[in-house]
């Protein structure tokens, strides 16, 4: 359930309802909108009198939540969540662009594409520093030394950064060197480690399973807010299907579902969706029009000799041409870039 407490209500009004809860055996979330305050209360609603909680001062209104998502539902909050990684806004009237290479080769090729996403109009850097492969044999990532030179590029740029963590051991390192921290699809489900991501107290970029329904992806995401990290960000990256002419099946649906069901923001990524460098800009104009708050593209100074996922990575040329492309669609729904 969620307490609404009243416009005017006082710091220590907030504080005793949160007791009073706490005392019952609720765990609580304060969520801040910019209107009210509202306390989120998960627990027995048996062992706590909801009249007497409507009359202590303070308190507008006490509503149950029918979602099994409780605190990521718009049941909890009707604003959207504006989301802060590094200077830059995920939600909101902007739109977010984090672009960069699948994966941190080397120095070079690091700088060479952070300066050239820089350049055409990106906010966020991203670079896999940990790669979880379908095979044993591909490139696995340079780890901490990645993470090094994702940080360094950075600080050079003014770019925020992004990375994936896997385990324990790389979210540790990861929250040592980058701003936001990157729940990859084949951890969706990854219950212990979506509990450190909401213990790290970084933002997290939360990518739906590739077989995962909407209300599993947002039940992952409760996962993150639950253990006391409300800057979650939600990324759609297509879905396994019959069909196999592109990689995965961009869900743009899925976008626009979420939009109703949660304040999260939500982002597509174009490039794993489609796995083909061509399909990207439409799939990313796409992507906005439906609503989307920001978009992860795959950007390489020379796609053909990348480590991993070259087939889908666009070169500088191609994401500037793209950046262009957006603007005015963005415009059309709202949003500015």
């Amino acid at each position: 359930m969620v307490v609404v407490m009243k416009l005017n209500s006082s710091a220590e009004e907030i504080t005793r309802v949160n007791g009073r809860l706490q005392a019952s055996g609720f765990q609580t979330h304060m969520i801040r909108g910019v209107k009210r305050i509202v306390i989120g209360a998960v627990g027995d609603k048996q062992s706590i009198n909801i009249s007497s909680l409507e009359a202590m001062p303070g308190v507008e209104k006490v509503l149950r939540i029918m979602k099994p998502y409780k605190l990521v539902s718009r049941e909890s909050k009707e604003e959207n969540t504006v989301v802060r990684v590094g200077g830059v806004n995920i939600g909101g009237t902007g739109l977010a662009v984090i672009a960069g290479p699948c994966a941190v080769e080397s120095e070079e090729q690091l700088i060479n594409a952070a300066q050239a996403v820089r350049r055409a109009g990106a906010n966020i850097l991203r670079g896999g520093t940990y790669k979880p492969r379908t095979s044993p044999y591909s490139f696995q990532g340079l780890e901490e030394e990645g993470l090094r030179l994702l940080a360094e590029a950075g600080a050079a740029t003014g770019l925020a950064t992004i990375t994936e963590v896997v385990d324990e051991d790389s979210l540790a390192r990861a929250c040592h060197y980058v701003d936001m921290l990157q729940i990859g699809a084949r951890n969706m489900q990854n219950f212990r480690l979506l509990r450190l991501a909401g213990r790290s107290g970084k933002p997290v970029l939360l990518k739906r399973g590739m077989s995962a329904t909407v209300e599993e992806w947002l039940m992952a995401a409760e996962y993150i807010v639950s253990s006391g990290n409300e800057n979650v960000v939600l990324c759609e990256r297509g879905i396994r299907t019959f069909e196999n002419s592109t990689r995965n099946t961009l869900d743009l649906s899925a976008v626009a579902l979420a939009k109703t069901l949660t304040h999260l923001p939500v982002i597509v990524d174009p490039s794993h969706a489609t796995g083909r460098r061509e399909l990207v800009a439409s799939m990313s104009r796409a992507g906005v029009a439906a609503g989307a708050d920001g978009l992860i593209i795959e950007v390489h100074p020379d796609p053909p000799a990348a480590l991993c996922d070259g087939q889908q990575s666009l070169d500088p040329g191609e994401f500037a041409a793209l950046m262009k492309t957006l603007r005015p669609v963005a415009r059309a729904v709202g949003r500015e870039i």
